[in-house]
C-alpha cells in the first residue's frame, strides 16, 4: 500500500471513528482497549493514538461519561457510557454517514455511465 493510500485510509477511519465509538459504547459500557478489540472484530485496525483522543473529546463534549473500575491486572480501567447528548450526536452522525455513503455508492455504481 502506498503512503498516500495509507493516509487516505486513515482519514476515512478518523472520520468514522466518533460514530463507531459512540455506537459501540451505546451497545454496552466499555473501556478503551475493549473498544479497540471490538473495532478489530469489525475489521478495523485502529491504534491507541487514534481512539484515546476520540474518547477524550467525547467525554469533554459530554457525549460519554466515565467511571473507574478496579482491574484484575494493572491500573483501574476507565469505562465509558453514552449519554443522551452522545445518543443524539450518534444519530446525527449516522444520518450524515448514510448520506455520504449513499452518494459514494451511487457514484461507484454509476461509473462509466453518463451523469446528468
Amino acid at each position: 500500500m502506498s503512503r498516500i493510500q495509507a493516509q487516505q485510509d486513515a482519514q476515512i477511519i478518523r472520520a468514522a471513528l466518533p460514530l463507531l465509538t459512540l455506537t459501540l459504547i451505546g451497545e454496552r459500557e466499555s473501556y478503551g482497549y475493549e473498544i479497540l478489540e471490538r473495532l478489530a472484530g469489525l475489521g478495523l485496525d485502529v491504534s491507541t493514538g487514534l481512539i484515546y483522543p476520540v474518547l477524550a473529546r467525547l467525554e469533554r463534549d459530554g457525549q460519554v461519561t466515565t467511571r473507574s473500575v478496579a482491574s484484575p491486572a494493572g491500573p483501574p480501567r476507565k469505562y465509558f457510557a453514552i449519554t443522551e447528548a452522545g445518543q443524539n450526536a450518534r444519530n446525527a452522525a449516522q444520518e450524515q454517514w448514510q448520506l455520504v455513503s449513499s452518494a459514494v455508492d451511487n457514484a461507484l455504481t454509476s461509473e462509466g455511465h453518463d451523469h446528468d
